[in-house]
């Protein structure tokens, strides 16, 4: 099921909206300042954030621009601001998308679903790069002809990398994907399991080429070789 998080202060529009989510399918929670949506996107992982930008105590673009220091949720704005220079300072800070009140609710899940679709790992059955080839069909992975074994969760951590080729994704999600949303602060898990994927899958552990660390941010599959 899809969760999304839906924040907005006026609440007759969060109960409607709410209704007609829920109606299609969605897990919907929502936040009615800035403050609690922080903190529901830390807590919750959420799949997407639907984000209005007039917000009491911390502002909508102030929200939107602490997101995009340490998670990549799609963000999917809300505003009843028409004016050009508003959206494209939302689109700028990482905004995914821009809905403008009053709006349609059709329209809304449309560019939801749209994001969504965005959003989710790439329909990756095989990679083959640099002697390194990985078939998550069969789950089966050889380094120079020669088959590697993977533990469970190496595959799991592997995996969450690898369907999203090239894309950076935040130390927080990946701890929620693999580990489970307990062990969301738990990043010495992922400096040992990312140490061994390393280890048995890199020509030079010491200088990765695929499985590249971003400091602080996270971590990111890359299939060709960085120059």
């Amino acid at each position: 099921m899809t969760s999304i998080l839906l924040v907005d202060d006026e609440r007759a529009l969060l109960r409607t909206l709410s209704m007609n989510l829920r109606a299609r399918g969605y897990e919907v929670r929502t936040a009615e300042d800035g403050e609690t949506a922080l903190k529901a996107v830390h807590d919750t992982m959420p799949d997407v954030v639907i984000l209005d930008l007039g917000l009491p105590g911390i502002a909508g673009v102030e929200v939107l621009r602490e997101l995009r220091i340490w998670s990549p949720v799609p963000v999917i704005v809300l505003s009843a601001r028409h004016g050009s220079e508003d959206k494209v300072e939302a689109l700028d800070l990482g905004a995914d998308d821009y809905v403008t009140k009053p709006f349609g609710v059709d329209e809304l899940l449309a560019r939801l679903r749209a994001a969504v679709r965005r959003s989710g790992p790439a329909e990756v059955s095989a990679v083959e790069t640099d002697g390194l080839r990985i078939d998550l069909g069969t789950s089966r992975i050889w380094r120079d002809s020669h088959e590697v074994r993977l533990t469970r969760t190496e595959w799991a951590l592997l995996t969450a990398l690898v369907t999203r080729p090239g894309k950076l994704i935040s130390q927080r999600q990946l701890l929620h994907e693999v580990w489970g949303p307990a062990y969301q602060k738990e990043t010495n898990y992922l400096r040992v399991y990312m140490a061994n994927l390393r280890r048995k899958l890199e020509r030079d552990p010491s200088r990765p080429q695929h499985f590249l660390t971003e400091p602080g941010m996270g971590y990111r599959f890359v299939s060709h070789t960085p120059e």
